[in-house]
């Protein structure tokens, strides 16, 4: 295999392993600044200039905090869990591209890790994954409380997966490719959102909930579960748990740029390629700012409403959308 390709997917890989774990810090930063100012509070200002280095004193606290394990726990599963939940979300944007090809020393460089023809159900496929960290982490721990919770964060992700699957192949049939590049290609004049507004709004509800994000944090309802599924954990296992909602959350905003408004095109990208990951970061700013307001906005659902929701109305929604977007394509398309 050529030398020079190998290192172009090492430095690719590298890229962005440190974009997602640096964007987790700074996205606990952006939202607690954003609901700071929908409350009418000031937010984090002590640690650097507007605060920007809180995120490195959580991070060295969690650190240096005491790290406690149940006698009675599976010490294994204990400790695999929350890596296996973690690593998921840092390989499932090798697949978003970031920018058109450039030129780089006489070579064509795509701008993602990797160009497969089955992104989207890449996708897909290591999302489900993180399901196995939550479920053992909930039953890992050997209480009752931790394995309820696990068990209903678990059931919650399972059912919306569904809708969320449904929605995306929206986009797949209008660009006729599972390539998430080829998606973002295909909308270079148009973006999909105006094609499939059902579709998107379908993918944003159900990917907060894949994330257990509010309207739809199980995990946190306090009041029935004690914290849920990660009761029991502390120090950095516990800050793994939440390195992986937050980088989930920068996964699913590029993702959904990706698919439904038009990825890293923009003015200007053909000319200037450059432009291109500005764009994408503008476009993903935007959807997490959307997501924190949906948080600061809506009171926690019931949890047999939520599931209701999902199986009643958002996955029955998502195959009409789907249905009715092949009779157009058949009908119209051809």
């Amino acid at each position: 295999m050529n030398a020079a390709l190998i290192w172009e997917w090492v430095i690719k890989s590298i890229i962005v392993l440190l974009v997602m774990t640096a964007g987790f810090a700074y996205v606990t930063w952006y939202e607690r600044k954003v609901l700071a100012r929908m409350q009418d509070r000031i937010g984090p200002n002590r640690a650097g200039w507007a605060g920007l280095l809180q995120p490195v004193a959580d991070g060295l606290k969690l650190i240096f905090k005491e790290e406690l394990t149940p006698e009675k726990a599976d010490k294994v599963l204990f400790v695999l869990a929350p890596i296996i939940t973690v690593i998921p979300e840092l390989i499932i944007t090798a697949v978003v591209p970031w920018g058109p090809v450039v030129t780089i020393g006489g070579r064509q460089v795509p701008l993602s890790v990797a160009n497969i023809n089955l992104g989207v159900l890449y996708i897909l496929t290591v999302t489900s994954i993180s399901v196995y960290g939550i479920t053992l982490a909930g039953w890992s721990s050997n209480n009752k409380y931790a394995t309820l919770g696990g068990l209903r964060s678990t059931a919650q992700m399972i059912s919306y997966e569904l809708a969320l699957g449904m929605s995306m192949l929206g986009p797949i049939m209008l660009a006729s490719s599972m390539s998430l590049t080829d998606i973002v290609n295909a909308q270079q004049h148009v973006w999909y959102i105006l094609q499939q507004p059902v579709a998107g709004v379908i993918y944003m509800i159900a990917t907060i909930a894949e994330v257990n994000r509010a309207p739809f944090d199980m995990p946190e309802a306090e009041q029935e579960l004690t914290a849920g599924y990660h009761v029991e954990y502390s120090g950095m296992k516990f800050a793994l748990f939440f390195m992986a909602e937050y980088i989930k959350m920068i996964a699913i905003s590029m993702i959904g740029a990706s698919l439904f408004f038009g990825g890293f095109w923009g003015p200007g990208v053909s000319t200037y390629p450059w432009l291109g990951p500005i764009y994408l970061f503008i476009k993903v700013a935007i959807l997490l700012f959307g997501l924190i307001w949906i948080r600061a906005t809506f009171p926690r659902i019931r949890y047999d409403r939520l599931m209701a929701f999902g199986w009643k109305i958002l996955f029955p929604l998502s195959v009409l959308n789907f249905v009715v977007t092949a009779v157009v394509l058949t009908f119209v398309g051809g």
